[in-house]
């Protein structure tokens, strides 16, 4: 069993994350959803494949950060994420690094809520 099931991504406007990651990541999101007070919106997730669920969360209790634990999501084309990201007001927060002997390359962005996302590809 993988240790990280679920991840669930502090925002204050949950509107606007939306339009962020799905103009950013390419994704679409179904509708938002009520649990225990707060306002969720899930990542596109198939069962049975690599990688933990997730959802945009906006409640009391959701305080989006810079300084706290980092997410990485896989792209397929790392160039073409930070150029998505910086047209919708990113920040680049980390520049597109090696980590892998030219085989996979990591960079950290802001969000439209001020979270710190890592964004990972192989190289292609």
């Amino acid at each position: 069993m993988n240790l990280i099931l679920h991840v669930e991504i502090p925002v204050l406007d949950i509107e606007r994350a939306m339009g962020f990651y799905a103009a950013v990541f390419g994704i679409e999101f179904g509708e938002i959803v009520e649990i225990h007070g707060n306002r969720m919106a899930y990542f596109p997730f198939t069962s049975g494949m690599d990688g933990a669920s997730g959802a945009l969360a906006e409640g009391d209790a959701y305080v989006p950060t810079l300084n706290g634990a980092i997410l990485y999501l896989g792209v397929s084309d790392i160039d073409d994420t930070l150029a998505k990201a910086e047209q919708q007001g990113s920040r680049l927060l980390f520049p597109k690094t090696d980590v892998g002997d030219g085989k996979l390359f990591v960079a950290e962005i802001s969000d439209s809520e001020g979270n710190r996302i890592a964004i990972q590809a192989a190289a292609g």
